[in-house]
């Protein structure tokens, strides 16, 4: 059964345990899949799939306590395995398990600030789903709406989704009280810092993330001549 090791408390803390107990998980679906499978007996009681934050995996009893010291994984696991194609089991397993994942996370990151919890779940979210790697399906890209391709930053001029530059409403603007709430929320692609109105951000034209222009190193005069901006992340994938 599953115990806590260890106590993050941090963003970077429980962001680690996060990647260390998918990590597990992704070991035990694919690379330990055949031992897995054999440990899946439909015969025995139920069953569920632990990660550890040693990076280490186990099939193991549900925890005896109530309630138990961390969430639990989905139970019985066991029982479908060989009324199901392996690989259509597998991938319920690994969606389970990506809900578990995310559940621990926020247990631990229950007393964090809400600028913290989404920063959490954006380094969480740049990492592919359990189920995206045992489907081998690719991450589904965010389709460009038209709130998201107009979405600027005031203080400076931005780039768009269609690579022109929006110029920000004034101050007074009818919408100015939108827009504030709607910066407050965004988070850099890069370090994860909040928005401020005082600092330049540029929009990525790919994966449509909003960037500091430092930590990226764009500054507002070479945005203005660059047709289609790519994130270094982007433009890294295209080299590939």
């Amino acid at each position: 059964m599953s115990t806590a090791s260890s106590n993050p408390r941090t963003v970077e803390e429980i962001f680690k345990d996060f990647s260390a107990r998918r990590a597990a998980i992704v070991i035990a679906l694919t690379t330990d899949v055949d031992q897995f499978y054999g440990l899946c007996d439909p015969e025995k009681e139920n069953l569920c799939l632990y990660g550890h934050p040693n990076e280490t995996w186990e099939v193991n009893l549900p925890a005896e306590e109530v309630p138990p010291e961390l969430p639990e994984p989905a139970l019985g696991i066991n029982f479908a395995r060989d009324g199901m194609n392996r690989r259509d089991w597998l991938s319920l397993v690994a969606v389970h398990s990506d809900c578990w994942l995310l559940s621990v996370a926020f247990y631990f990151g229950a007393r964090l600030n809400r600028n913290e919890r989404k920063r959490l779940f954006s380094l969480i979210n740049e990492l592919p789903t359990v189920f995206e790697v045992v489907s081998e399906k690719k991450p589904m890209k965010d389709k460009p709406s038209v709130d998201s391709g107009s979405k600027s930053k005031s203080g400076s001029n931005k780039r768009t989704i269609d690579g022109q530059v929006k110029i920000n409403p004034k101050p007074g603007d009818e919408n100015d009280e939108d827009e504030d709430d709607e910066q407050g929320e965004t988070l850099c692609g890069s370090c994860g810092g909040n928005y401020s109105a005082d600092e330049f951000w540029i929009c990525c034209d790919s994966c449509e993330r909003w960037f500091h222009g430092k930590c990226v190193k764009i500054t507002p005069a070479k945005a203005e001549g660059i047709k289609q901006y790519k994130c270094p992340s982007c433009s890294m994938k295209r080299r590939q």
